[in-house]
């Protein structure tokens, strides 16, 4: 049997102080609330079941797409890629989310310290591996260590907008990190962009690439994998017209590897 690593984050309720835009609220009904609905909907009394426990279940009254481990569309970058409307993720190849995976090793890089192409290609020798089209390539930041924590927003190298573009021209269609975003942080972004007048170019750089390509963001575990050998599925949920959605990211070791 092969070997199943989960590389997704749990979706649980976030702290009460977590801001709008990444609060997660989920409302969990329990048996004896399962029981009173069938009641109320059927008729039936509770003793119809077992213990007189009805079912369990949760209502998700707060999710954004982004939220939690999840796949970016290409319509989250920009609305016209490449003189095209921009891909949602319910328009996205599923042949594109299961792939033979890579993990490139970038523990070393320090926070604001992007991921160069040179850094990339150092890797593949390091680890001996040749990317080839639709290679699901993972960077490996460490920064899943700091999921929980208050800064983790602005925790990561990022990666550059030439290096994504070289992966891109290597034939990735989906790239990943264990970081909460694919950019350097967004704090520094917004440093430099000011520094520089606010001209585009600067701040999201690598989102903003004019590429129809899709990113895996807050990954986990990651440390857990061989460099290559293994494959990945990841795929988002199937939301109209969404620029992301959430994903099951699971890599399938074989027992060699």
């Amino acid at each position: 049997m092969p070997r199943f690593v989960d590389l997704s984050a749990t979706i649980a309720p976030t702290p009460p102080e977590t801001p709008p835009f990444l609060k997660i609220e989920i409302q969990y009904h329990d048996h004896k609330e399962g029981a009173a609905q069938a009641q109320a909907l059927l008729q039936v009394p509770p003793t119809v079941f077992r213990n007189q426990e009805g079912w369990a279940t949760e209502t998700i009254t707060h999710l954004g797409t982004h939220s939690t481990t999840h796949v970016d569309a290409p319509y989250h970058y920009n609305s016209v890629i490449q003189g095209q409307p921009a891909a949602t993720i319910d328009e996205l190849p599923l042949e594109w989310f299961f792939q033979d995976g890579v993990v490139l090793d970038m523990t070393h890089k320090a926070d604001g310290d992007p991921i160069t192409v040179e850094d990339i290609q150092k890797e593949l020798e390091r680890i001996g591996y040749t990317l080839k089209p639709l290679d699901i390539v993972l960077m490996r930041t460490g920064r899943d260590a700091y999921y929980h924590a208050p800064d983790y927003i602005y925790r990561g190298p990022g990666v550059t907008a030439e290096a994504t573009r070289w992966l891109y021209d290597q034939g990735i269609r989906v790239m990943g990190i264990d970081a909460w975003g694919w950019d350097e942080p967004l704090d520094r972004q917004a440093r430099k962009a000011l520094m520089a007048g606010g001209k585009p170019g600067i701040f999201w750089a690598a989102h903003q690439i004019d590429r129809p390509y899709a990113q895996i963001e807050r990954l986990v575990n990651l440390g857990e994998l061989p460099p290559f050998g293994f494959q990945v599925a990841c795929f988002p949920l199937k939301i109209h017209r969404g620029s992301a959605g959430p994903a099951r990211v699971v890599a399938i070791v074989p027992d060699e590897a």
